[in-house]
């Protein structure tokens, strides 16, 4: 498969796969259900679902077996993620599943998250250490117009040259803003407004 930065010097379309977690139920241990939108570019080309545990520990896991075990995967050039965590605390370790899906893979973030807040609230959950280890192992946020994003599996720049590419309407990757659209319909019977 050819490298981000080789297609984007091509001028070649992108495949990206957006994965956001629907709204879910607060009861503790209860199933998160997420979206993955396949997009070339900003065209919609595909949808995945499944869940994973609020407050878990398993969404690594959920979202390599959703995406290998589809028709998508050879064709996915970059995964985004809503986030660094779905259904609260089920954080994923970003090095870890880019590594797994051996493509580049970015947490996108519409404010800078408060990390004292979060690690007040992460003491809270069993396997502390290892949910902390995750947040670190994310690495640096950047900024990018009017939100931050953590990457790894590529260059910070060269993130920032996808999102150009992938971005129609509003502040984030289009496969993002129709994973949460999707997500929102299919568990309350409409779309949200924020995305």
């Amino acid at each position: 498969m050819r490298s981000l930065e080789e297609l984007l010097r091509l001028k070649k379309n992108l495949r990206v796969i957006g994965f956001d977690d629907a709204p879910f139920n607060k009861e503790k241990d209860v199933p998160v259900n997420i979206a993955g939108v396949i997009c070339s570019n900003t065209r919609f080309e595909g949808l995945l679902w499944g869940e994973v545990i609020r407050d878990g520990m398993d969404a690594n896991e959920v979202l390599v077996k959703l995406l290998k075990g589809s028709k998508f995967y050879e064709q996915v050039n970059a995964v985004f993620i809503d986030g660094i965590a779905f259904g609260g605390f089920n954080i994923i370790d970003l090095p870890r599943l880019s590594d797994d899906l051996n493509r580049p893979c970015i947490a996108v973030m519409r404010q800078y998250p408060d990390m004292l807040a979060i690690d007040k609230a992460l003491m809270n959950l069993a396997d502390y250490s290892q949910r902390k280890q995750h947040l670190i192992n994310a690495g640096k946020i950047y900024h990018y117009h009017t939100g931050y994003y953590q990457v790894s599996g590529c260059d910070p720049s060269t993130a920032a040259q996808v999102f150009e590419q992938v971005t129609d309407r509003g502040y984030v990757p289009e496969a993002l803003r129709l994973a949460h659209l999707i997500g929102a319909a299919i568990m309350t019977g409409e779309s949200s407004n924020r995305a």
